[in-house]
């Protein structure tokens, strides 16, 4: 059995861009993963040292994006634990001022969020080596609904459990009914050029979240959840 705090308070900024997905500063984001990386992290020069290989991590940079093709709108949501500045997005490419939103809230045992995610589910697949040299398998993505759900459902962190499991999976500090959860796959994300390798799973998690490790979900909404992080991916949004 574990003791937790009863309350957590979790800060963060949020960066709400809407751009026409028809501009090509848009478009080339849409197409290459990479490319929207950039145009995140566009948004924090000079907050750490040029070539750092963790920098996204220490600025706390997350992202989701989502598109209207009919509307021809892209909304991107960056959170970090630092002010963005987007004035190199061209104004062209922006059809309204970005919306910036403080974060500031206290986290209490018990309460009931509604939560939005998208994730790369992956897991480990045995190599075909013996035991002894199998290591720990290549990585590989869920592509059913089901398996997406139970992907989830092992992050989730019963109440008294710790905040990680037996078998090492980092649980989110609060659980949900997976009967409940609503699953959506994603079309696939890649970067062609000298990124073909890159591509990248994804689903959408919406459903409703009761807490019940307040630290151990500021946690995880702070640093998001599964791979890919870099790349849209992870970022847990809750009200």
């Amino acid at each position: 059995m574990t003791t937790t705090a009863a309350a957590a308070r979790f800060v963060a900024t949020h960066s709400v861009l809407t751009l026409d997905a028809r501009h090509p500063y848009a478009a080339k984001s849409l197409i290459d993963a990479h490319d929207m990386h950039r145009t995140v992290m566009s948004g924090f020069r000079g907050w750490a040292e040029d070539g750092d290989a963790d920098a996204r991590a220490q600025m706390g940079v997350l992202s989701t994006w989502s598109v209207d093709l009919k509307a021809g709108a892209l909304v991107l949501v960056v959170q970090s634990q630092v002010p963005g500045d987007w004035t190199n997005i061209p104004r062209s490419a922006l059809t309204d001022k970005p919306r910036i939103i403080t974060v500031d809230r206290t986290l209490r045992t018990g309460d009931t969020l509604t939560f939005r995610t998208v994730v790369n589910p992956t897991y480990s697949r045995p190599t075909g080596l013996p035991t002894a040299e199998r290591g720990r398998g290549r990585r590989a993505a869920h592509t059913r609904p089901d398996h997406v759900k139970k992907w989830f459902a092992r992050r989730l962190q019963p109440e008294s459990q710790s905040r990680t499991a037996p078998d090492g999976v980092v649980r989110i500090g609060a659980t949900a009914d997976p009967a409940n959860l609503n699953i959506r796959m994603l079309p696939t994300v890649s970067s062609p050029g000298p990124h073909q390798g890159l591509r990248i799973a994804r689903a959408e998690i919406r459903g409703v979240l009761t807490v019940t490790d307040p630290a151990a979900l500021v946690d995880a909404m702070t640093r998001g959840i599964g791979h890919a992080r870099a790349y849209g991916c992870g970022l847990l949004l809750t009200r």
